[in-house]
């Protein structure tokens, strides 16, 4: 259980609890008006825990706190305006701001040899960085190149919440998203998180046990 406590020392699971929750509540996000504007607001949540997170890698934090304070503003106005070009501006701020965070915490995980609890929910909060960063992405390719997701011979534009399915799908390479990139650029770019997901197995995971079984030796 997820106590305060355990929340301030692991501030990594809060992000990860936080990411997890939404992807069960994005599908309810999609419906209307209000419910987009609470799915600003969820996300402005989202990026306040990341930033929580941040401050404990080795980056500048007020590097992401510049990122942040652009993405805040325009989720802002955004709720109050649908206009669509706003919301285009605001996915890639929100994509750059997420690889920044998934960055910052892969290099508080490799910044020394001893694998603690949080640096494992850290793993985890990663993924899901990584996962969200690009759906962003699929949102601005979407939005400057039309067409170029698909879902079978449906070439309508891809919400949300089967844009963060597709990215999930390919950075595990489990591959089961009925999405389908249809234009070069986006298939580019889910080339480029293919390779993502497979090298941070490889390289930060895999690094993260090792250093678990070693603490584990020493303990012996």
């Amino acid at each position: 259980m997820l106590t305060t406590d355990t929340l301030r020392r692991n501030p990594s699971a809060a992000l990860l609890a936080v990411q997890l929750i939404g992807i069960m509540l994005y599908p309810l996000m999609e419906t209307s008006p209000s419910s987009r504007a609470l799915f600003g607001a969820f996300g402005l949540l989202v990026l306040g825990a990341a930033l929580w997170v941040v401050r404990r890698s080795p980056w500048l934090t007020w590097l992401g706190i510049l990122l942040a304070l652009p993405v805040v503003v325009l989720s802002v106005v955004c709720a109050a305006s649908s206009r669509p070009e706003l919301l285009v501006v605001t996915a890639a701020l929100e994509a750059l701001f997420y690889f920044y965070a998934a960055g910052s915490l892969i290099a508080y995980m490799v910044q020394d040899l001893v694998a603690t609890t949080d640096e494992f929910f850290a793993a985890g909060a990663t993924f899901t960085l990584l996962a969200w960063a690009f759906a962003y992405a699929y949102v601005v390719c979407q939005a400057a190149i039309p067409g170029s997701f698909t879902s079978g011979s449906d070439a309508a534009a891809r919400t949300w919440m089967e844009l963060l399915y597709l990215s999930v799908a390919v950075l595990s390479s489990v591959g089961l998203s009925d999405v389908m990139p249809a234009k070069p650029m986006a298939r580019a770019i889910v080339i480029l998180e293919s390779f993502a997901g497979v090298m941070y197995i490889a390289l930060v995971v895999s690094r993260l046990a090792n250093m678990a079984g070693a603490t584990r030796k020493k303990g012996a």
